[in-house]
């Protein structure tokens, strides 16, 4: 029996997976945008809060 995989409903939970995965490709591919450390600080600050937060 195959289990489906769906999204979480969490979205500091969502946030977070969008960091790691963004933070993964900036390392991997050497991506350069602008503001972009500024962008991912506010991103991770988001995510941490509604975590925390249990939303």
């Amino acid at each position: 029996m195959a289990r489906r995989i769906g999204v979480t409903k969490s979205t500091g939970m969502l946030l977070l997976g969008i960091w790691l995965i963004l933070n993964g490709l900036f390392q991997l591919i050497n991506i350069t945008i602008p503001e972009g450390g500024t962008i991912m600080a506010l991103l991770a600050l988001a995510a941490g809060a509604l975590i925390l937060l249990g939303k």
